[in-house]
């Protein structure tokens, strides 16, 4: 099975009992399976785990797929769920939502200022162009805690609406929006430290250093 041919015809094929037509699939799309995995659970192992049990359930279940949506979206919503479940039991989660285990008064909180503001060395597009960028966003995705990181993942991501990931998540919709906000400005911000030009910048404790001590002729001795 060649690589041109289109996710329908493939999956029309594996339908009909075609298993290299299905073996096509899971190799187009494993590898990012696999990247949403470690983002949603930040282990090896476990992502490894989520992606051999996706393509099992795709397969147990293909017959049912009907093409109403891409099939990559179908099996990321299939990873998204046995990632999480893996993350439920890894914190015995399983009959309770993460709003109820992670619940704060984030929405009544005035949204943090950043710490590290600077104008960056190139511009989004030259960025994009280096190999590294991808890698940067990864290290500082990782770096968020896990409540901002789900949402983010889901959302902006994996292109969930914010009803779907509030609802996958066992979220309100206004909950979900103020962990997307903080999201996105936390990792603006470790981004533009990677990024940005220290020549350039401006800590939020600028303003808050000490005054500098008076010299001995300013003293008046």
């Amino acid at each position: 099975m060649t690589a041109p041919y289109p996710d329908h015809d493939l999956v029309c094929r594996a339908q009909a009992g075609d298993l290299d037509a299905f073996e096509a699939l899971t190799t187009r799309h494993e590898r990012s399976i696999y990247c949403l995995a470690q983002r949603i659970l930040g282990n090896t192992h476990d992502a490894e785990d989520v992606t051999q049990t996706t393509f099992l359930n795709a397969l147990e279940h293909l017959a049912g797929f009907r093409l109403e949506s891409s099939f990559s979206t179908w099996i990321h919503r299939i990873a998204t769920f046995a990632a999480l479940k893996i993350l439920r039991k890894r914190r015995g989660l399983e009959t309770v939502s993460l709003e109820e285990a992670t619940f704060s008064s984030e929405e009544a909180e005035a949204l943090p200022l950043p710490e590290f503001i600077a104008d960056w060395t190139q511009s989004p597009e030259e960025l994009t162009a280096r190999q590294e960028t991808r890698q940067a966003i990864e290290n500082a995705l990782a770096e968020l805690d896990e409540k901002h990181r789900l949402v983010f993942v889901l959302r902006d991501v994996e292109g969930f609406s914010v009803r779907e990931t509030a609802e996958t998540l066992g979220l309100t919709e206004a909950n979900v929006k103020v962990r997307l906000l903080r999201a996105r400005l936390q990792l603006r911000e470790r981004l533009t430290r990677v990024f940005g030009d220290p020549q350039r910048a401006l800590s939020r404790h600028h303003h808050h250093q000490p005054a500098a001590a008076p010299t001995a002729g300013a003293s008046g001795a």
